[in-house]
């Protein structure tokens, strides 16, 4: 199984995501600002990795995870799998798109684009992290659906521009 987890820029959220995934972040308690710049890829990435798909590891069951900067269409990441899936016989139960982006709040926005967007990364940096902070038990209850549903042989579902598990469904 392919477990890509996307979002705008593929900085902050997906890159935690991943982390938390993969057990690079804990799941117990807030990360510290120094464990979220420890990451490989947090707020690393700029303008032309947008769309390349980045193997971040592979998780105690051997699924590989991935992390993808989509920009603001996520339609076209799904669009784009469904259709190398339908051209290259790829079943969609072999890979599972988790959008991320949903749980970018303002803080993090704010800051992704100073950082990244005009290299401001003095500015930015310290925002991003503030905000993923904020939010990072949401993102830590996301990917503990992800796994709980893969632990259980959960069927994941084609729905709207997404391939979610039925709980995690916005």
């Amino acid at each position: 199984m392919k477990i890509i987890y996307h979002c705008y820029g593929g900085n902050h959220s997906s890159v935690t995501a991943a982390a938390v995934h993969l057990g690079k972040l804990p799941q117990n308690r807030l990360p510290t600002a120094g464990e979220l710049l420890s990451l490989e890829l947090f707020d690393k990435q700029g303008s032309r990795d947008i769309g390349k798909i980045i193997k971040v590891g592979t998780d105690g069951w051997g699924n590989d995870v991935f992390v993808v900067g989509r920009l603001s269409r996520p339609q076209i990441l799904f669009n784009m799998f469904r259709g190398l899936g339908e051209q290259f016989e790829i079943a969609p139960e072999d890979y599972i798109l988790v959008d991320v982006g949903m749980l970018v709040n303002n803080t993090m926005r704010v800051g992704g684009l100073l950082s990244r967007g005009f290299g401001l990364i003095n500015i930015g940096r310290p925002l991003v992290i503030r905000g993923t902070i904020s939010d990072y038990q949401k993102i830590c209850d996301l990917v503990s659906k992800i796994k709980n549903g893969l632990q259980n042989g959960r069927k994941f579902a084609t729905y709207a521009h997404y391939i979610f598990c039925p709980e995690v469904s916005h």
